[in-house]
């Protein structure tokens, strides 16, 4: 279960797995956090079964009674007390589990700088073209760079299949009820992946705007993609992922005359959140404004070399 945003919580076991890959009990990651005090205790289990521990802070009524006995007369006394319990339990394993991140994200971050490897973490929310995106992406950097996929979805292997089609290297995670993908599970999906040096890694990460603007996973550059059929005011609906994100792609630009999305108010609004992002206005469907994108990648993969 996740200890910041509360997904996960029936315990349905993350999957890793390359397309064709036979399922089995070790594909399963299926981790525990406990509270003893101030500390976070993780336990990783990899097995086929799935069981959960719930935790609630909240203020709990008990009912003791008392029987007290006055000569030959018996009274039962009911007694009610409320014993409140602290939120500060929830704060802390909030708190743990973002630090535990943020640890294996450090390491993850090393492991790709010695690598020369660009990786980016490719954010939306769901419909937006994420996958199209990788799709043409990969298409139009063959014999230019390797490029390496890591697919992340609640569930299916219809994404990786897809990229594996495109030509890419590609592992799946499952994560079951979770909404986003950690530090440590990209961790686990490298471990399947061959990579060369000098290469580019995109995470495509689970359709969420929220949960996963919170969780470091070692990349270079965070990608937020929006289209224009969502509305123009997503970057003040959800500020978070804005102000974390190095790059803002709006896509769909194609769709323009047959919705009400004003592309300057978008930028106007998302710059307002982070001055320094950098826009992409592209149609993936189309064609149109993927060179400058394709420019860019090719050249911050250059600056590692």
């Amino acid at each position: 279960m996740c200890g910041t945003c509360g997904c996960g919580q029936n315990d349905q076991p993350i999957r890793i797995l390359k397309p064709g890959e036979e399922e089995h009990p070790h594909s399963y990651i299926h981790a525990h956090e406990h509270s003893h005090g101030n500390e976070l205790h993780v336990h990783s289990h990899d097995h086929e079964y799935a069981h959960s521990h719930d935790f609630e802070d909240a203020h709990h009524d008990h009912e003791h009674l008392h029987e007290h006995k006055h000569g030959e007369g018996q009274h039962d006394h009911v007694h009610n007390h409320d014993h409140p319990h602290s939120h500060s339990r929830q704060i802390v394993i909030e708190e743990d589990a973002l630090h535990r991140n943020d640890l294996i994200a450090a390491r993850n971050r090393g492991y790709f700088d010695a690598k020369k490897l660009f990786v980016v973490n490719l954010v939306s929310s769901p419909g937006s073209g994420k996958t199209s995106l990788l799709e043409k992406t990969i298409a139009a950097l063959k014999g230019k760079a390797e490029i390496y996929v890591i697919e992340g979805d609640q569930q299916t292997m219809n994404d990786a299949n897809r990229i594996k089609a495109a030509g890419a290297p590609v592992v799946q995670i499952n994560t079951g009820n979770g909404c986003h993908l950690d530090a440590d599970m990209v961790h686990k999906a490298t471990k399947k992946l061959e990579m060369n040096e000098n290469g580019i890694l995109v995470i495509e990460n689970v359709g969420n705007l929220v949960c996963p603007s919170l969780f470091d996973l070692g990349e270079s550059k965070r990608v937020v993609v929006i289209s224009v059929t969502e509305g123009d005011d997503k970057p003040l609906k959800y500020p978070t992922m804005f102000q974390t994100s190095d790059i803002c792609i709006i896509n769909k630009t194609d769709l323009l005359p047959y919705v009400d999305f004003d592309v300057a108010k978008a930028r106007e609004y998302a710059l307002r959140i982070n001055p320094k992002l950098k826009f992409f206005e592209l149609s993936v469907k189309t064609g149109e404004g993927m060179e400058p994108w394709i420019d860019w990648v090719l050249e911050e993969v250059k600056g590692l070399s």
